[in-house]
């Protein structure tokens, strides 16, 4: 988008059928004595009918995958269906069909993350075997001093003891025991347990009240007769934990694991010192018992679960000898926290590359971009250079061009034309004056930047005495060229049926802020004939709106045909601005509640100017009210991530 030489020599050319000679400044031919118009590069002729960029599937061409797949997605939505919601045509059922199945793909997309994130997890780690350090009461924990495990529950002792005289359980002395440690033979319990029923095992039939130590409280300890008798209560929320490296401390060499659970199996060694004749349960506990295998030792789940004969006993063992639980996670439990972790470390790998990338534009990248243009060091001028005096530099054949000189740089910068844009629709008066005058005000020659306002239709926002277009007209200060109510111009609108065609008025004049006067041309979209007593005569929409002046300008780049309202915008902009509208080369696009800082255009300038093959740029987009309240506050955030570091990480790479 850089600008195109100013300067072009004198060329003549001599061929075989006669003199063809070429004025510098013009695109004017004489062949033979005819005057007629020549090919150039930027003035095609007309109705040059370019080259289709998708060609039309013939109607006997077998239908892609795409297709298929689309039709079956919607197998539901016969034709005649379709054809009952306002789509009779047969291509416009197909792009329905395509329209859903896209949105049928982003709903399983959305379905899968969800289940990733929410439903995978969970089924790979219930709730009931989630574990963690605020679940356990570890043994041991001085953390945890009052609190004791009685048949694999948590009890808190601590109200027991602070009575005068204790009603600690018989036969309890607080000193003897560790927090969290199993104080289950102390009771009565699992005599009966349902998964020994059947079993012939010595520990099946075990029961702790006949071994060494007897049971001293000499009840059954159920929660209601504990809190009554003894104020123990019981607390839901811990489980007794124990880990493996404890498992091979010296006061617990009787305790073993089977499936997380551990064992308290000090009563049967006492009561069963010699190995029990025939009794595959009592071999195994034992053989597992003497192994030693220290740190994470003593764990007999795979010798219970990989024998037929001792499945059953596994359960009955837990029931029978239950004294808490090894606070690790699961294997299910250990796979969803990798997948969350893993994905966590991806989705934040993302990011910060991005905010990386984005920190590297920002401080690096931008400031040489945007930079003053520094191609050419003219020694001579540096004079001119303080001044921004406009000079002329020589061009080759003895053609001229304007060119001025950066203040910033003593550079030669070719000032470039510059549409600026402004869609309104129900602004008020201190919304669209902001906008403007921010413009206005920008650090750029008044002659070379044009305000091109567009007004969505007749429309009067809520709060405001006059409509838009009246509020935007008592802006300017009309040219007296031009008529102050001038004739609605027809041009073909983004809309469909009769809205299609629509009409709008083009004012031309000047917008004054302190010493600045500005070309202003203000479109106001006033709708057809038939639209013109209803409500928001005009409307089509903002895309509409920019596509007026894309539209016109493209008319004029590529010589084709215009509408009446594109000849009433060339012949106005011809006058404003003493150049034909085909010397623009940059449109800087903004809506009516912004404002933009002096520099921002120059900025844009110096960027094009810099880099020819840049295309279009973004602003960096800050919230004013952003305290006001909390759908402004979270627009901070939205426009943070989509224009510093979207927009950022996107520039490092072109």
């Amino acid at each position: 988008m850089s600008g195109r030489p100013s300067g072009v020599g004198n060329r003549s050319m001599h061929g075989q059928g006669g003199g063809l000679q070429r004025n510098g400044g013009g695109g004017t031919v004489r062949r033979n004595g005819t005057l007629s118009r020549g090919k150039t590069l930027s003035r095609p002729d007309r109705f040059q009918t370019p080259e289709t960029m998708f060609k039309k599937r013939k109607e006997n061409e077998p239908a892609t995958c795409w297709v298929i797949f689309s039709r079956i997605t919607t197998c539901w939505a016969l034709p005649p269906f379709l054809r009952m919601c306002g789509m009779p045509d047969k291509q416009v059922q197909q792009a329905w069909r395509e329209k859903f199945t896209l949105c049928f793909i982003i709903f399983l997309i959305s379905g899968m993350v969800a289940f990733f994130t929410i439903g995978f997890p969970t089924l790979l780690c219930p709730k009931s075997q989630r574990q963690g350090a605020h679940t356990f009461a570890r043994y041991g924990n001085m953390e945890f001093e009052g609190v004791f495990a009685i048949n694999a529950k948590i009890y808190n002792f601590t109200a027991a003891g602070s009575t005068t005289p204790n009603t600690y359980p018989r036969g309890f002395i607080v000193d003897d025991y560790a927090p969290a440690q199993d104080v289950s033979n102390l009771f009565i319990h699992a005599r009966n347990a349902p998964a020994c029923v059947g079993l012939d095992s010595a520990a099946a039939r075990f029961d702790n009240c006949l071994a060494p130590g007897g049971c001293p409280a000499n009840k059954t300890a159920t929660d209601a007769d504990l809190l009554s008798t003894n104020k123990i209560a019981l607390v839901p929320e811990l489980k007794p934990g124990y880990d493996w490296e404890q498992m091979a401390m010296p006061e617990l060499t009787n305790y073993m694991v089977i499936d997380g659970n551990v064992l308290n199996l000090d009563r049967y060694f006492a009561l069963h010192r010699t190995p029990v004749p025939n009794d595959e349960v009592d071999t195994v506990l034992r053989y597992v018992r003497d192994m030693g295998f220290g740190k994470g030792g003593r764990d007999a789940t795979k010798m219970f679960f990989r024998r037929e004969s001792l499945k059953d006993s596994a359960s009955c063992l837990v029931e029978k000898f239950g004294a808490g639980f090894i606070d690790k996670a699961t294997p299910g439990c250990f796979a969803s926290d990798l997948f969350i972790y893993v994905s966590l470390v991806v989705v934040l790998g993302i990011v910060m590359s991005r905010f990386a990338m984005a920190i590297i534009f920002d401080w690096f990248l931008s400031a040489r971009l945007s930079r003053p243009p520094s191609k050419v060091k003219v020694q001579s001028i540096a004079s001119a250079a303080s001044s921004g005096t406009t000079i002329v530099a020589g061009g080759g054949g003895g053609g001229s061009g304007k060119v001025m000189v950066s203040p910033v740089s003593g550079a030669l910068v070719q000032e470039l034309h510059c549409v600026l844009l402004v869609t309104c629709y129900s602004e008020g008066e201190s919304s669209l004056r902001t906008t403007i005058e921010s413009l206005a005000a920008t650090e750029y020659p008044d002659n070379k930047k044009l305000l091109f306002i567009i007004c969505d239709g007749i429309i009067t926002g809520s709060g405001n005495d006059r409509s838009t277009p009246e509020i935007c007209s008592s802006l300017m200060e009309l040219d007296p060229a031009f008529d102050s109510d001038p004739t609605p111009q027809s041009y073909l609108a983004v809309a469909a049926g009769s809205k299609q065609h629509n009409r709008a008025k083009v004012y031309a004049g000047y917008f004054r802020w302190k010493n600045k006067r500005v070309p202003t041309v203000l479109v106001v979209k006033c709708g057809n004939e038939e639209e013109h007593e209803k409500p928001k005569a005009g409307n089509r929409g903002k895309r509409d709106s920019q596509l007026i002046l894309m539209n016109f300008f493209s008319r004029v780049t590529y010589n084709d045909r215009m509408t009446p309202l594109d000849y009433e915008l060339f012949r106005k902009i011809q006058h404003l601005m003493q150049v034909t509208p085909d010397k623009f080369e940059i449109v800087l696009m903004v809506d009516a509640d912004t404002k933009v800082y002096p520099s921002s255009l120059r900025l844009l300038l110096n960027c094009v100017n810099n880099d020819p093959l840049i295309m279009g740029l973004c602003g960096e987009t800050k919230i004013a009210n952003k305290r006001q309240s909390w759908v402004t506050a979270i627009q901070v955030f939205e426009y943070y991530i989509s224009h510093h570091l979207g927009k950022g990480f996107e520039s490092v790479f072109g």
